[in-house]
């Protein structure tokens, strides 16, 4: 990093950075025991969120010089913004974590491979939904063919890193394209109607998880709603606006609020706690746009998760739950916790299933590890969090990990292979689950 890129990195902090938000921070520390790289690098105070909120005001003030060491400092960030919860003040780390990150990416030296894939992921892929359909369709083919079991077989998945051959293993079963492309776009409710709601399919969601979102539906009709996945919506930009990649999760904000002001809803229903944390927040990322702030607002009022407003509905009292028995725990998305706020509502849900004994996990508030692409990124950090995530898992002594969030799935999944819990422990998301308890229930009053 040349002296010209330090003093233009300084100068893009003093222009760019909430300098309000920096002073809101009163080292107080009671941030310090919620955050995971704290613990995890032995409490170093650079990996803590009052040190980073240090360093990024110590840049602005011209008394701290960038450097690689700060940069590093802000990538190990999980981003799972467990801080802002016991916040005295009410600092929003979280937005200053990405506009920091934005700036330090602007200015960052990358290979030219680097730059081509972060242009094809960013650009050429998410921002897509057709090309993501494609790309799901070539991992079916890969999955359905055999080619999967021949390259485990004969050790091609060596040739990468551990976590994403381990992260191969346990990807859900591809949907075919003619399964996406022939689903319906309105699907009516079932009894009373007791509301008009919209679908935020996601990216992933609807095609590696399209199962989840489909189950996700069912549950919805189940509840009185009339369900409706608008056109046009594309992934939120949660991967590009945690990845300093912030004007283009702008440009995808705004398609997404396009799409979804083509019809009269009474809420938009997430099930990924990582996209919902993104919208929800909206209204922040474009709140310096006159034309697109107010609705962006209008976009952020509507949002709901779909266990929030499944115990809204009453779904848990109207419709009988119900498993074979089995002891089953929770793991929160972060997201969904500590920007949604929503984590009382999937306990509820869970404990109202017959058969299920509910065990809470000591630290479910905390990250597993996977935080977006972090498990990928860093993924030495990512699997010491997951190696002592699950050994709390393993003191419920559950046999079912419930999570409401797609990269927690994938993340507790590896966890259980990574452990030698294959066979004896599993990992769902929480609409899947109660898909199964409503089946379950339904199978047995017949048989009855």
């Amino acid at each position: 990093m040349t002296e010209k890129d330090k003093r233009q990195i300084q100068k893009d902090f003093q222009k760019n950075m909430d300098y309000d938000e920096l002073l809101n921070c009163m080292r107080c520390g009671f941030c310090l025991p919620s955050c995971p790289t704290y613990i995890e690098t032995g409490h170093k105070e650079k990996y803590s969120p009052r040190g980073r909120i240090a360093l990024m005001k110590g840049i602005t003030d011209g008394v701290v010089e960038p450097d690689e060491d700060i940069a590093h400092s802000l990538d190990l960030c999980l981003g799972c913004r467990a801080c802002e919860p016991v916040c005295p003040s009410g600092v929003k780390y979280g937005h200053l974590l990405e506009d920091a990150r934005s700036i330090l990416q602007k200015h960052k030296k990358q290979s030219v491979p680097v730059k081509l894939i972060r242009k094809g992921v960013f650009n050429g892929l998410f921002p897509h939904q057709n090309r993501i359909e494609a790309a799901t369709g070539l991992l079916g083919f890969y999955q359905r063919s055999g080619l999967s079991k021949v390259g485990r077989k004969i050790g091609f998945m060596n040739l990468f890193p551990e976590s994403m051959a381990a992260m191969e293993k346990i990807l859900p079963e591809a949907p075919t394209k003619k399964e996406i492309r022939e689903r319906p776009r309105f699907f009516p409710h079932e009894g009373e109607k007791k509301a008009d709601v919209a679908l935020f399919a996601g990216c992933l969601m609807d095609t590696l998880f399209f199962k989840t979102n489909n189950a996700t539906i069912r549950l919805l009709q189940k509840a009185g709603c009339d369900v409706t996945i608008p056109e046009h919506q594309l992934c939120c930009g949660a991967l590009h606006g945690h990845n300093g990649e912030l004007e283009q999760s702008k440009k995808m904000a705004k398609q997404n609020i396009e799409a979804f002001e083509a019809g009269h809803f009474d809420y938009i229903i997430t099930n990924a706690g990582g996209c919902s944390a993104f919208l929800i927040e909206y209204d922040h990322l474009l709140a310096g746009e006159p034309e697109w702030a107010d609705r962006a607002k209008q976009f952020v009022s509507r949002l709901k998760d779909i266990s929030a407003i499944l115990v809204d509905l009453d779904f848990h009292h109207q419709h009988h739950l119900q498993l074979s028995p089995q002891t089953v725990t929770y793991q929160d998305s972060c997201h969904l916790r500590n920007v949604m706020h929503t984590y009382k509502e999937p306990r509820i849900l869970l404990q109202s299933i017959e058969g299920v004994r509910y065990e809470e996990m000591e630290g479910a508030n905390t990250c597993c590890g996977s935080a977006g692409d972090y498990n990928i990124v860093q993924p030495e950090m990512a699997m010491q969090i997951l190696d002592h995530k699950m050994a709390k898992v393993e003191k419920t002594e559950a046999q079912t990990i419930v999570t409401a969030n797609p990269g927690c799935l994938l993340e507790m999944k590896a966890g259980v292979e990574r452990s030698g819990n294959k066979g004896k422990m599993r990992a769902v998301h929480i609409a899947d689950l109660l898909v199964e308890a409503l089946e379950y229930s339904e199978e047995n009053q017949l048989v009855r």
